[in-house]
C-alpha cells in the first residue's frame, strides 16, 4: 500500500508534484525516505498566502505511472522542485504531463535546475527553469509565466527570518492507519526515525555552510542567507507541539554547530521555553575541537542526543583531497569527547548521545590503507550508527564536475540516484569495499587497534541510505 494519499478533489488548475525522495514510483516496495520537502512546503505556503492555490500529487502515492497519469490530467500548469536524484522521474513526469495536457506549462526549479541548467534546458518539456531560490519569484512566476525567460536566475530572501512559518498541511498526507499506529505518526509530523520518538518535527534553522568541500554541491545552489532567530525556531516548535504533538526534533541544517552567539542563545532558551525534546543535528569535527565547552553544553543542556558528523574519511590524505578542512586529529578529538560525555551521562542514568557518522568510500584516489584508517576510526566510537555510502559525483560539486568532464561518472540524467551501494565512478574497485565491509580485511583493520576497540559489527550492514 502506498504511504501517501493520492490527490484529493481538484481545486486549482495548477498542480504541484511532490517527487517524493525516491518514493514507491521510483523504487516500489523498497526503502526510501519519508522526509518531507521543506522547499515545497515553503513555496506552497507563500502561494497560499498570496491567494494562489495549488493542488498536490505525489509520486509516493503510486507505484506506477499509469496510476499517476489520471492525477495529472486536466491541469494548465505543473510545478516541480527538482533535485539531481529526482531528475529522472521529473523528466518523465514532464513528458507525461505534456501528453495529457498538450497546452500545459511545466515550471521547474530547485537544486538540479541551479547546478545543471543546460541539461534541463535541453529538454523542451521544461517550459520555465528557475536557477536559485524561488521564494521571491514564485508568486509572479505562477501568475504570469510569460513574463519570465525560459531559463532565469532568482534571488532569495536575505534572511530566513523573512520566510513564513510553513503550513505543513500543504505537505502530502499519509494514508493507512497501520503506518500511523506503528510509527506513532500524526500527520503532518514525520514518523519515528530510529533516534527519537515520534511524532518527529523536522525543522531548518540555517542554510549557511561556509566550507568548500569538493564532494558537496550545496554551495552551488544554497545562498548564504541569515539564520532564523532562536525565538522563531522555538515558536515554530511550540506551535507544532500544540497542533500535533512533538516527540523529538530533527534539525535539517547542513551545519547546525556553527555561530557560537546563536548557539549560546539556544542553550539559554531551548531547555526553558520548550519541552526540551531530544534532537538530531549536524556538526563538524573541527568546530567541535574549536569550541568543546560549547559543544558539551549543547549535548548536556539542550538534549542533543544524535550527533551527525560528516567525518567522510579517517585518512588525512583523503580529507585533504576532499578539501574537508578537518584532520584525523580533529576527528579523534570529537570522537573521544562524545565518548566521554556519553560515559558521564550513562553513569548518571541518562541517555548518552549517539554518533550518526557519515562516511564516504569509493573516492577516486583512495588507497586500501586510507579505507582501513576509516574503519579504525569507526571502531573508536562507542555509540555509533554509521552511514556509509559510495561517493556520488553529483553536478554542482567541484569533484563531481571534474569526473563528469573526464567521462568517469557512472551517473547521468538517466540514472541519477541516491542508493549507497550503487557503483558511481569508473575505475573504482567496489568489490574491495564490499569485502571490507563484510569483514574480509579485519586483520589489516585491527592491526594497531587498542584491545578494547569494537569489532567489525560496528560497520557491518551500514551501507544505508544517506
Amino acid at each position: 500500500m502506498p504511504l501517501f494519499s493520492s490527490r484529493p478533489k481538484k481545486q486549482s488548475n495548477r498542480l504541484w508534484l511532490d517527487l517524493g525522495d525516491l518514493g514507491d514510483l521510483v523504487h516500489p516496495g523498497g526503502p526510501h525516505e519519508q522526509w518531507q520537502d521543506h522547499g515545497l512546503g515553503l513555496l506552497r505556503t507563500i502561494l497560499k498566502q498570496a491567494g494562489v492555490p495549488t493542488d498536490l500529487a505525489s509520486t509516493r502515492a503510486v507505484t506506477s505511472w499509469e496510476q499517476l497519469a489520471p492525477q495529472m490530467a486536466g491541469y494548465d500548469m505543473l510545478l516541480m522542485n527538482v533535485r539531481s536524484y529526482t531528475y529522472p522521474p521529473a523528466l518523465r513526469a514532464a513528458r507525461l504531463f505534456k501528453q495529457l495536457n498538450p497546452n500545459g506549462l511545466v515550471l521547474t526549479g530547485g537544486m538540479h535546475a541551479t547546478v545543471a541548467p543546460d541539461e534541463m534546458a535541453a529538454v523542451e518539456d521544461f517550459d520555465r527553469i528557475c536557477m536559485g531560490p524561488g521564494e521571491n519569484v514564485i508568486v509572479d512566476l505562477v501568475k504570469d509565466p510569460s513574463a519570465f525567460p525560459r531559463v532565469f536566475s532568482a534571488e532569495g530572501a536575505k534572511s530566513m527570518s523573512e520566510w513564513p512559518m510553513i503550513d505543513r498541511t500543504l505537505w502530502p498526507q499519509p494514508v493507512g492507519w497501520r503506518m500511523k499506529r506503528k510509527w506513532k505518526w500524526r500527520w503532518p509530523m514525520e514518523p519515528e526515525c530510529g533516534w527519537g520518538p515520534g511524532p518527529v518535527a523536522t525543522i531548518i534553522t540555517s542554510r549557511v555552510c561556509p566550507w568548500q568541500c569538493v564532494f558537496c554541491n550545496e554551495n552551488s545552489y544554497i545562498p548564504r542567507i541569515g539564520r532564523r532567530s532562536v525565538d522563531q525556531v522555538i515558536e515554530e516548535l511550540n506551535t507544532l507541539d500544540r497542533l500535533y504533538g512533538v516527540g523529538s526534533v530533527v534539525i535539517h541544517d547542513s551545519m547546525f554547530f556553527q555561530n557560537p552567539k546563536w548557539l549560546k542563545e539556544w542553550i539559554e532558551k531551548y531547555p526553558r521555553q520548550t519541552k526540551n525534546w531530544s534532537y538530531w543535528a549536524a556538526g563538524r569535527a573541527d568546530t567541535v575541537r574549536q569550541w568543546p565547552d560549547l559543544f558539551e553544553a549543547l549535548v548536556k543542556e539542550t538534549n542533543w542526543r544524535t550527533i551527525s558528523i560528516g567525518f567522510e574519511s579517517g585518512s588525512d590524505r583523503i580529507l585533504k583531497l576532499l578539501n574537508k578542512e578537518c584532520t584525523e586529529e580533529d576527528n579523534f578529538f570529537a570522537i573521544d569527547l562524545v565518548n566521554r560525555i556519553g560515559d558521564e551521562l550513562e553513569a548518571k542514568g541518562e541517555r548518552p548521545p549517539v554518533f550518526w557518522s557519515n562516511i564516504m568510500m569509493g573516492i577516486p584516489g583512495e588507497e586500501p590503507e586510507d579505507a582501513f584508517k576509516t574503519m579504525r576510526m569507526l571502531k573508536r566510537m562507542k555509540r555509533v550508527m554509521p552511514s556509509i555510502a559510495f561517493y556520488a559525483p553529483y553536478p554542482g560539486s567541484a569533484l563531481g564536475y571534474q569526473l563528469i568532464a573526464e567521462g568517469k561518472s557512472l551517473m547521468s540524467k538517466d540514472n541519477y540516484h541516491r542508493y549507497p551501494d550503487d557503483e558511481k565512478v569508473k575505475g573504482v574497485n567496489y568489490q574491495f569495499y564490499r569485502d571490507l565491509l563484510a569483514g574480509k580485511y579485519d586483520a589489516e583493520v585491527n592491526r594497531g587497534l587498542a584491545p578494547n576497540a569494537r569489532g567489525a559489527d560496528v560497520y557491518q550492514g551500514s551501507l544505508i541510505k544517506a
